[in-house]
């Protein structure tokens, strides 16, 4: 009966959490418990664990009499995050020059394609989506699945701010240019080159998402955020 409940409890968090990641629950969206209940066919405990689990992630925040709301940062909190996320990714990136297989060369390969294909149409909206499937891929290709997670995670909770970089073709380019030379480096089976070409990468995606912010007059100006 306990592991039928945990198993319960595993098929929501994954769900939900598999929601959150692809932006299809953005930030401030309320998850309500009894849509749960009535969504999975199962009682109020384990989508009350799920919920709870969440939370403990980050990824949903319990408010008091209001229940459940998928995370939102402020751009103090989305800075810091993203300094973490820097050295994630450059570690991901390593370990995946060490442990690709054949089949996800070919998957990162052509994700690089599709991201040279949406800069050469100056088409953002593919490009973010490109953009994320590299990404991921390498993320995958680390063979760590704690790291795999938290970096996942940590992109879920960045995206409750808005990331229009890729609106600017100038950023669109270089994006690419960083990306065929993470490319390059993870094929070329080089750790250190993969690991700093990304941190490179990550750096300068701050840098000029920062230097947007500073155009806004305030935080309620920004949009959603993506990958780098």
């Amino acid at each position: 009966m306990q592991e039928q409940k945990q198993n319960l409890t595993d098929t929501i968090k994954r769900e939900l959490s598999e929601q959150i990641l692809s932006g299809a629950l953005p930030g401030g969206t309320q998850i309500d418990e009894q849509m749960l209940v009535k969504r999975f066919g199962v009682s109020r405990t384990p989508a009350r664990e799920a919920l709870l689990q969440l939370a403990a992630t980050g990824l949903v925040t319990l408010i008091p009499r209001q229940g459940a709301v998928v995370s939102s940062i402020s751009l103090r909190e989305y800075v810091g995050l993203n300094e973490v996320l820097a050295s994630l990714e450059s570690l991901a990136a390593g370990l995946a020059a060490r442990r690709i297989t054949t089949e996800e060369t070919v998957v990162l390969r052509h994700s690089y394609e599709e991201c040279d294909a949406a800069a050469s149409q100056s088409d953002p909206a593919a490009y973010r989506a490109a953009n994320t499937r590299f990404h991921t891929t390498i993320y995958d290709a680390c063979r760590n699945d704690y790291l795999n997670q938290q970096l996942r995670t940590l992109r879920a909770r960045m995206r409750s701010i808005i990331d229009i970089r890729f609106e600017r073709p100038a950023r669109m380019r270089a994006s690419l240019k960083e990306h065929r030379d993470i490319l390059e480096a993870i094929l070329a089976g080089d750790e250190e080159a993969a690991s700093k070409a990304m941190a490179s990468h990550i750096s300068a995606g701050a840098n000029n998402f920062a230097d947007m912010l500073a155009a806004f007059p305030n935080e309620q100006s920004t949009l959603t955020s993506t990958i780098f």
